[in-house]
């Protein structure tokens, strides 16, 4: 079971590595690399082609991680064993090694796991019910998803516990927080950056996913490469 595990936890990783956001913008000749937000996602290229080719790719994005959930399941995994494949489909599409490692940011694959778990699983559906119902509705109102985003993912292994979910449901979403923490920090460099201070910096990419406040500015911010941002 645990070399069964291990392979999937592989197949996880690299079917959530597959591009299928940049292949579609490569397609309409767009690099999402470095257009828009530079995100290799649904999201961006939602914003530089069509809200339809962008929701299609989302919805991609989203089965990749619940397939690999009921595939685990199928074979007898527990809950904790699942979200860890899960987990290493978020990694392949945040860190993808097709591209180079530069990838989106895995939250249509979160939101999908967040609602096969409980689907597929004797735990209790609230900590989901929770935090899915919670990025939706706050995205809605306020139309940003970033910081709705970061408390749903934050509440997860919280609400897991007080639920009485499975110890290792509760790390595995724990985990989950920590990888969503560590692609926003380390986000691709922009000359934005070197004109505020490490700690507004900080604050702009944990808060709102970007280097800046102005939303705006930061989608519509023309391509720069390497050499001007040193400068």
């Amino acid at each position: 079971m645990t070399i069964t595990w291990i392979v999937l936890i592989i197949i996880g990783y690299l079917l959530g590595s597959v591009p299928l956001s940049y292949l579609a913008g490569k397609a309409r000749g767009i690099d999402l690399r470095n257009q828009g937000t530079h995100q290799v996602g649904g999201g961006n290229l939602w914003r530089l082609t069509s809200r339809r080719l962008g929701l299609l790719v989302g919805i991609f994005d989203f089965i990749k991680g619940i397939l690999m959930v009921v595939i685990a399941r199928l074979v007898g995994l527990d809950a904790g064993q699942q979200l860890v494949v899960g987990l290493a489909v978020i990694v392949g599409h945040n860190w993808p090694v097709f591209l180079r490692f530069h990838g989106g940011r895995g939250i249509a694959t979160l939101l999908g796991l967040a609602v096969i778990l409980p689907a597929v699983n004797h735990i209790s559906p609230w900590p989901s019910v929770i935090a899915v119902g919670f990025t939706v509705l706050m995205t809605v109102i306020f139309r940003s998803s970033p910081l709705p985003v970061l408390i749903s993912a934050a509440s997860l292994p919280l609400t897991s516990w007080l639920f009485h979910s499975p110890e290792a449901v509760a790390w595995g979403f724990l985990a989950i927080f920590v990888v969503v923490i560590v692609k926003r920090l380390t986000a691709q460099p922009a000359p934005e950056k070197m004109q505020i201070s490490r700690f507004r910096l900080f604050f702009n990419r944990l808060v709102f996913d970007r280097d800046i406040t102005d939303k705006h500015a930061w989608v519509h911010r023309k391509h720069f490469d390497e050499k001007e941002i040193l400068e």
